[in-house]
């Protein structure tokens, strides 16, 4: 299991502490970013992402929930990402999906697709074989804070046995809601990758992460 520390909760008048904090204790971060259009909220663009990249040899989990992810995923990629994940729901169209998918990959960096917990796993089951990450909300996209929806357990389960019917190699990732008393029930219903934003940065950090991982 892998903790991915959202820095959307990071606390920037403090940056380059919990940055080293984070390249000490963890293998990746996720960065969350948002265009105030595919969800309500703004968060931030490729100069401050640049800037972890500049002072982190860390994993650079990039999600973007963007309504135009063509173009920002060309723009991270370019910024130093290792992974760029996209929402099925930007197109609802496998296609489209595939497409965008091959662009990654082309570039050499992984790709990864999220779904939102109204949309089904069986939608995106004909993708499933291309991907390296299939992202979990188990919260609406959009803001940090959020209760974990406990629907998304039969989701990890259900991409679990699939991977395992099939002999795949993708990672499942949980975003949204993720703390310390439902990390380890999360893990085992098929987690690989736990994000957790507010949970990791508030009070002593690497209490928080010790308590989280294992």
């Amino acid at each position: 299991m892998l903790l991915a520390p959202s820095i959307l909760s990071l606390d920037y008048a403090k940056f380059n502490e919990q940055l080293a904090i984070l390249n000490e204790k963890v293998e990746m971060i996720h960065f969350d970013v948002m265009d105030g259009h595919f969800v309500p909220n703004i968060s931030f663009g490729p100069d401050i992402f640049k800037a972890f990249r500049k002072n982190s040899d860390l994993f650079m989990d990039v999600h973007l929930m963007v309504t135009d992810p063509e173009k920002f995923a060309d723009v991270f990629i370019k910024a130093g990402a290792d992974n760029i994940t996209f929402h099925y729901e930007v197109f609802e169209d496998l296609d489209k999906c595939r497409e965008l998918i091959h662009k990654i990959k082309d570039n050499y960096v992984k790709v990864g697709l999220s779904i939102k917990p109204g949309t089904d796993v069986e939608t995106i089951k004909p993708l499933l074989d291309e991907l390296d990450i299939i992202l979990v909300m188990s919260v609406e996209p959009g803001f940090g804070g959020q209760k974990f929806m406990e629907s998304a357990y039969d989701k990890l389960r259900e991409l679990k046995d699939y991977r395992d019917a099939h002999g795949l190699n993708y990672k499942i990732e949980v975003d949204g809601g993720v703390k310390k008393f439902n990390a380890r029930q999360i893990v085992e219903a098929g987690c690989d990758i736990l994000v957790a934003g507010s949970f990791v940065f508030e009070g002593d950090m690497r209490a928080n992460i010790d308590s989280i991982t294992f």
